[in-house]
């Protein structure tokens, strides 16, 4: 009987110790990428080291024999091709968003995929119109995104401008890229290793497009062939590291609880990021707009309870239930280049 009570006690612990540790990660990435950007003005190139960052660590835990994935292979890689690049596309926009908004900016974009989804598959996909409950948590989400963009004393076009495109690519990435890859048979590790593999390879091509490549050769010229300023290669490192951490706490985390569970530490997630970026520096919006950002946020529990509510068609509830988790799993994946995207294809 000691036997059960401490195998039950040590279980309890583990597993509160990975909600824990997703709760943190995921809160916090964002703080941090908006750190990491202020103080490395360079976003295609600190993409490029969190994807690296997470290459190297899914091959060094897969040698050690920590987790297992799916060998890399040429003809596997040219069918994963499109999305890793609307990933990449997302995981960029979102970098260059950071870098000319705030997070609560950020979170209000991404708080917006429900609506984005919800009309994109009425409108392209023919899936039936939601519900009035649904309709109703998607008005409120529309509404205190549209107060929050109102009441910005930052709104620059700048901003804005990537912040719609980053809507659009990870809208895109989930109403079809998605369909496209679930045939591959990869296991999560394997979604993380293609997508992080394949996204830093296509990362100097836009290192040139955007330029960013001159003010890097720039940067080392002025600065005797160092980039790295100490408080900056800190910032990058604990990027870095985050995004390899969310990878494992939210996959680990995900096998230990329920999916309510998983989902309310989501939304909590979403509450701890407003109040730590208030707490902590001045980069944050105004009183006016912090309410309408939480007024975004309520929309999307209340949708979450539209499309697992008892009240609908068993077949009907669990593809909207799929698709909530779907959403849910992809706005972990814009805080980060590690492991999101493997999570959401796992989820579905």
């Amino acid at each position: 009987m000691s036997a059960i009570r401490f195998d039950a006690t040590k279980q309890y612990y583990t597993t509160s110790s990975l909600v824990v540790g997703y709760a943190l990660c995921s809160s916090l990435l964002a703080i941090i990428n908006k750190y990491a950007i202020t103080k490395f003005n360079y976003p295609g190139l600190l993409t490029a080291l969190q994807y690296l960052t997470s290459v190297l660590g899914v091959w060094v835990l897969g040698k050690l024999g920590f987790l297992h994935h799916d060998p890399f292979t040429l003809d596997t890689a040219k069918k994963f091709l499109p999305a890793a690049l609307v990933f990449y596309l997302a995981i960029f926009t979102n970098t260059n968003l950071l870098r000319h908004a705030n997070v609560d900016t950020f979170i209000v974009f991404r708080s917006l995929t429900p609506l984005l989804v919800a009309v994109a598959d009425t409108a392209f996909r023919k899936q039936p119109c939601p519900s009035k409950l649904t309709f109703l948590s998607l008005v409120i989400i529309l509404g205190g995104a549209v107060g929050y963009v109102a009441t910005d004393s930052a709104f620059t076009l700048t901003a804005y401008s990537w912040a719609f495109a980053y809507l659009v690519t990870i809208t895109t990435e989930m109403v079809y890229i998605k369909h496209m890859v679930m045939n591959l048979g990869l296991n999560t590790w394997g979604f993380v290793l293609y997508n992080n593999l394949l996204s830093l390879m296509m990362a100097p091509i836009f290192w040139f497009l955007m330029g960013e490549n001159v003010e890097v050769f720039a940067a080392l010229r002025a600065n005797s062939g160092h980039i790295f300023e100490p408080t900056a290669f800190s910032a990058v490192s604990l990027s870095c590291v985050f995004g390899l951490l969310i990878s494992f706490f939210g996959f680990a985390a995900r096998k230990a609880v329920s999916a309510t569970a998983f989902t309310v530490t989501g939304v909590v997630n979403k509450f701890l990021t407003v109040a730590i970026n208030v707490a902590i520096w001045d980069k944050h919006a105004s009183p006016i707009g912090l309410v309408c950002l939480l007024f975004t946020i309520a929309g999307g529990i209340l949708y979450q309870q539209s499309v697992t509510g008892s009240g609908k068609a068993p077949t009907q509830r669990e593809a909207l239930v799929s698709r909530q988790q779907d959403i849910e799993n992809n706005l972990d994946e814009d805080d980060l280049a590690g492991g999101s995207q493997g999570k959401g294809m796992r989820g579905k």
